[in-house]
Parts: C-alpha cells; sequence; structure tokens
C-alpha cells in the first residue's frame, strides 16, 4: 500500500512541475545539489561504479559528471518508469524501474540514495538501506531526514537508529551534518 502512495507523491508532483528538482519534492535546484555535495565528498576519490537507488531523473549523474573527471558507470533505479525514461534520455545511461524493497538489485561498488527515504515509513528505510547495502560492494552513501518530528508526509529517522543499523550489517559510518536542519548524510563502508 505505501508504495503506491509514494508513486502517488511523485507522480503529483511531476504533474506539477515537471521533471525538476520541484517535481521530485525539493525546495530547489540548490537545495538537490547541496545534498549531492555531501553525497559526492563520502564518496572516494577512487570511483569505478554508482547504483542510484531512487534516480528520480538521473540529476545525480549529471552532478557527478560536472564535478569528477572521472569515468564512472551508473546505473539509475527508480519506482517510476517515467522518471526510469526521463534517467535514460537525459543520461545516456542505463537505467531499470525497480522495487527497491522487493525486486533483484544489480550489483555495483557504491550505491547512493538522495531523497528516496523521506517519504517511506521507518521499516521500509531501514530494508531499504540494507538491500542497497548488501547489493554494494563497498558501502552506500544516503540522506535522510533526521529527528522525531511526526508528519503525515514525511518519514524523520534517528541517528542512533541509523547507527543500530550500520552496526548490525557490520558496516563503519561516517555522519555529515550542518548542511541542512533535519538533514543528515550518512556512509556505511565495508572494511
Amino acid at each position: 500500500m505505501h508504495n503506491h502512495l509514494n508513486k502517488q507523491f511523485y507522480h503529483k508532483a511531476i504533474v506539477k512541475n515537471g521533471f525538476t528538482p520541484q517535481g521530485l519534492g525539493w525546495h530547489s535546484k540548490s537545495s538537490q545539489e547541496i545534498r549531492f555535495h555531501q553525497i559526492l565528498n563520502l564518496l572516494p576519490d577512487q570511483l569505478s561504479s554508482v547504483v542510484d537507488a531512487g534516480c528520480g531523473c538521473g540529476d545525480f549523474y549529471l552532478y557527478l559528471c560536472k564535478h569528477r573527471s572521472d569515468s564512472i558507470d551508473y546505473i539509475g533505479l527508480d519506482a517510476l518508469s517515467i522518471m526510469v525514461h526521463e534517467t535514460k534520455k537525459r543520461t545516456g545511461r542505463e537505467a531499470h524501474t525497480c522495487d527497491i524493497l522487493e525486486d533483484d538489485l544489480p550489483k555495483g561498488e557504491y550505491y547512493i540514495c538522495s531523497g528516496a527515504l523521506n517519504i517511506l515509513t521507518k521499516e521500509q528505510s531501514f530494508r531499504f538501506i540494507e538491500r542497497c547495502y548488501e547489493a554494494s560492494h563497498r558501502g552506500i552513501v544516503f540522506n535522510f531526514l533526521e529527528g522525531e518530528v511526526c508528519s503525515k508526509t514525511y518519514n524523520y529517522l534517528k541517528s542512533s537508529e541509523i547507527q543500530q543499523l550500520a552496526d548490525k550489517l557490520g558496516g563503519r559510518s561516517i555522519f555529515r551534518r550542518g548542511y541542512y536542519q533535519c538533514d543528515c548524510t550518512v556512509a556505511f563502508y565495508k572494511e
């Protein structure tokens, strides 16, 4: 049921705002790119492949190309086929319609996720993170809304629960804060 609500949320936003950062639930392109900057800083300098879980329109790949000169293999995954089509059109890269919580996931050096956890339940968020971590060779970098706020739309998570998940998975974690109120970016690295 919640997956249907997730698709409905993004479909309405795209109809209203088009294939823009606002159409993906971001306030602006700059707020989206500030989050991308945090993710990019937690990825290693030597990087061969990225799987973008919840790729939207492929904006992270375009940001990556603008800020890194090396060639990086990219696969985009999204639950909405309309976004996958737009990712392929904008990036010329591989992208697939995929339910991260249920479908088989492609292997990649790192998984990244920007914003896709924000409207999942806590349990779905943990499953999402765990499945992406398991499909990665070296780890996952993602952002989430941090706190104990109760919202009918957005999902807030406690950093202590995220740390417990990293410990359960056996990953080394690094947290980044201070770039936006209630926003946190974290990396789980496989050692």
